[in-house]
């Protein structure tokens, strides 16, 4: 059996593989340029979303509420497909353990920006987290693909199951007490990919659950479910959006093609980080994925190595992410938390959302956390970063 990421792989290329006649079938859009895209406002607001590659000096207009606070928690949620499992049985395993932190900030990409929301709102909500990942209901997603919804739309799968998933545990009760939360200085993002400007976008999801009307629920539904749209697999979500008197629809799709997590914004990773000094950050990332380079004898086939070299890829992106957000925090005096699936887990022998391995990868997720002291301090141990740091493995 191939895995989900091996599924990516085959149904990219039986796309391209009709791409002359899926070329002449893309369905219509309205058009809309650069400038647009630049100035474009969504629901008729402003700034409902920033742009991780926005200069420091915007970011620095105004910090944050949760940043002038005071001492922050940060908990940064990636993706990961199915393995979301695991950070839905850290969740709920870290309440168990009595010394899980109510979060000032809370990010999540792909299958994180689905967790996202219920980590937010905390333990009253761990229990819906589990039934998401363990019930069943996930295996659905990926039932009955078809090859026309490929090359006459754009994804193997339709959209449909993943926002009905969506929108059967995000109505407008759930927003409210969002809403809330984010009146009290507390931070709610979400990670997609515009794909027609390249840039990863990191939705204010509390601003928009505080507008409370019918089209702000939607607008939130669409967030969570573009930034699990992987592409290909599932259509892109397409965004309304506004700009100069034109009206348009943006493309995006899983935040994980551009972010695989999100710990902080480029601008403060790479650029500036004055906007912290003095302030106390405690960081928690926690990978739903495997971080360590692992061995594997890769099958002479076009979808293994295609499938080898695109996991290579996200776990090189993953890597560099936290070696860089270990430097920036020590050089801050930041706390720096890591936890991801140990490379001795055994993987799923089936592709997509398979319950059995969701079950098992979640017990392993709470096992763990349960125990508490889980969290590694710096990054993975097989490299040794410029400080000379190893990581200390964060099964205890």
């Amino acid at each position: 059996m191939r895995s989900f990421r091996e599924l990516l792989v085959l149904s990219f290329a039986i796309s391209t593989g009709f791409f002359s006649l899926a070329g002449c079938s893309s369905l219509p859009r309205s058009p809309y340029t650069a400038s647009d895209a630049a100035s474009g406002r969504v629901l008729n607001v402003n700034e409902l979303r920033r742009y991780t590659d926005e200069p420091a000096a915007t970011f620095l207009k105004e910090p944050p509420v949760s940043l002038r606070a005071g001492p922050v928690s940060y908990l940064a949620l990636s993706g990961g497909g199915a393995d979301g499992a695991y950070g839905a049985g850290v969740l709920n395993g870290w309440t168990t353990a009595g010394t899980r932190p109510n979060f000032t900030v809370v990010s999540g990409v792909s299958t994180g920006g689905l967790i996202a929301p219920f980590a937010f709102l905390g333990p009253a909500y761990d229990a819906t987290l589990r039934e998401v990942y363990t019930s069943g209901i996930a295996e659905s997603l990926l039932d009955a693909p078809s090859i026309l919804k490929a090359l006459f739309g754009s994804g193997l799968f339709g959209n449909t199951r993943l926002r009905e998933l969506v929108a059967r545990y995000v109505d407008q009760n759930m927003l409210a007490r969002i809403a809330e939360e984010h009146a009290k200085g507390r931070d709610l993002l979400i990670v997609t990919t515009d794909l027609d400007t390249q840039r990863t976008a990191v939705w204010d999801m509390g601003r928009i659950a505080e507008i409370r009307t019918p089209q702000a629920l939607s607008l939130f539904r669409d967030v969570m479910a573009a930034s699990a749209s992987i592409p290909v697999v599932f259509p892109p979500m397409m965004i309304d959006a506004e700009a100069n008197g034109n009206h348009f629809q943006e493309m995006h799709v899983d935040g994980g093609v551009t972010a695989p997590v999100l710990t902080l914004p480029e601008a403060f990773i790479l650029r500036n980080g004055a906007f912290v000094r003095g302030a106390r950050i405690d960081i928690y990332i926690l990978i739903n994925n495997k971080v360590e380079r692992d061995f594997l004898l890769v099958p002479n086939s076009t979808i293994d190595i295609a499938a080898r070299a695109s996991a290579s890829v996200t776990k090189t992106q993953t890597r560099s992410i936290l070696y860089e957000t270990f430097d920036f925090a020590r050089r801050n005096n930041f706390g720096f938390n890591l936890t991801y699936i140990d490379k001795g887990f055994p993987s799923s022998g089936s592709p997509g959302f398979e319950t059995n391995y969701m079950r098992s990868l979640y017990q392993y997720g709470y096992d763990k956390a349960k125990v508490g002291n889980f969290w590694g301090k710096v990054p993975p141990s097989d490299d040794v970063s410029s400080s000379g740091f190893r990581f200390k493995s964060s099964a205890m």
